[in-house]
């Protein structure tokens, strides 16, 4: 069973990009690869739920 919410949820979703894109502006490569990592564990710990994170991760690798 998909637990995935896969469909648009934000309001303004260009807002979120701009946001996203922002966020590493003017970092080092190191640096945004840092931001993204601890973004993607905050997010993932918000979620806390494996089987999303797990279908999450399959997604993404085009799975």
């Amino acid at each position: 069973m998909t637990k995935l919410i896969t469909q648009l949820q934000f309001v303004d979703p260009d807002a979120a990009y701009v946001t996203l894109v922002e966020a590493r502006r003017g970092l080092s490569v190191e640096a945004a690869a840092e931001l993204d990592t601890k973004l993607v564990l905050l997010l993932a710990n918000h979620i806390g739920d494996i089987d999303v994170l797990r279908e999450a991760i399959a997604l993404a690798k085009g799975g």
